[in-house]
């Protein structure tokens, strides 16, 4: 792994980020309002908007996802497709926002593969390097790429692929360690993650199964990739990103959040949520964020039972109160 000294920032294209850590896009799941709560503990990381559907760009469709604040920045806003002309049109009409444009070349969900965008592109090379080259000749903001290891285990491509994505212009490129067929089962191949590594110029950055500091710890030194991108573990642990940081600049592994630590955060995050959405939006988008936030506890399943049902703050506060007793 690098030397701590020389793991503190990372150059991507024009744009350098003080921090080799960022956060994954995850849909449905990075909207502004968790990106401002791990910007609150985190000051220099990329964060990564939701994908954005470049067709629905055009269209106007996608402006909720598009809500930000300067404070958010550097902020990396993803795109989806596979028309290169309409990429590059959908790039141009949010580089005014972004730090960096990301290219989506490795969502696994059926509904995004089935028109041909996300890792379906992983099948595509020759469509995949025009896309990528009509974003990079469109906008002036470094272009970026996301992607997985192959379609399936038996057509892993991820070194032909990444070659080809750096020969196309990118200014970095993001692998998770599985293929599309994978999903999110098994584990992550950080060591192909390395292979890309070895033979790119451009920064390589790890993806898949970063969960802790010690999983950081551990994919870079395996991987010995320039960054890490983090994404389900920062559900329900918003402050990992930083803990990963703090190590970075001190060696020092802080502890990870207990339950109590982990209630207050989700107060908070439930606080933004509806102060966003309002109060029934609100609490209807944190649903999917109360089993992650009380992992862990015993007798769990029936506070989580209960927290998905409740319609309003003050079933949920009686709810965390009960949980905070529970655990004492």
């Amino acid at each position: 792994m690098q030397s701590l000294e020389a793991s503190k920032s990372l150059q991507i294209g024009s744009l350098k980020v003080n921090s080799i850590v960022s956060v994954a896009p995850m849909a449905g799941i990075t909207d502004c309002v968790l990106r401002q709560l791990i910007r609150n503990f985190s000051k220099d990381s990329l964060l990564t908007t939701e994908m954005l559907s470049s067709e629905a760009l055009m269209m106007n469709r996608e402006q909720p996802l598009l809500n930000h604040e300067p404070f958010e920045h550097p902020l990396s806003f993803q795109i989806s497709g596979h028309k290169p002309e309409l990429m590059a049109k959908a790039a141009q009409k949010i580089e005014h926002m972004a730090s960096v444009i990301d290219i989506n070349m490795g969502c696994p969900a059926p509904k995004i593969t089935s028109n041909g965008d996300g890792a379906s592109l992983m099948k595509n090379m020759p469509l995949a390097s025009k896309i990528i080259e009509s974003v990079k000749n469109a906008v002036k903001v470094p272009v970026t790429v996301k992607c997985r290891l192959g379609w399936d285990v038996p057509n892993k491509n991820y070194i032909e692929f990444s070659k080809m994505v750096e020969d196309s212009g990118a200014d970095a490129i993001t692998i998770h360690g599985r293929t599309k067929t994978q999903m999110y089962s098994g584990v992550a191949d950080w060591n192909a993650i390395g292979e890309v590594k070895s033979v790119l110029k451009i920064p390589v950055i790890g993806n898949g199964d970063i969960t802790s500091v010690e999983k950081a710890i551990e994919c870079l030194k395996i991987s010995q990739c320039d960054g890490i991108a983090v994404g389900r573990g920062v559900l329900g642990d918003p402050e990992l990103i930083h803990r990963i940081e703090h190590y970075l600049h001190t060696g020092e592994i802080l502890p990870e959040p207990g339950i109590a630590r982990r209630l207050e955060l989700l107060r908070l995050h439930l606080s933004k949520e509806i102060e966003y959405r309002g109060e029934i939006h609100g609490i209807r988008f944190m649903r999917k964020f109360f089993a992650w936030y009380i992992r862990d506890i015993r007798g769990v399943s029936q506070f989580r039972f209960r927290l998905v049902r409740a319609e309003n703050l003050n079933e949920l506060n009686a709810i965390f109160e009960e949980i905070e007793s529970h655990v004492r």
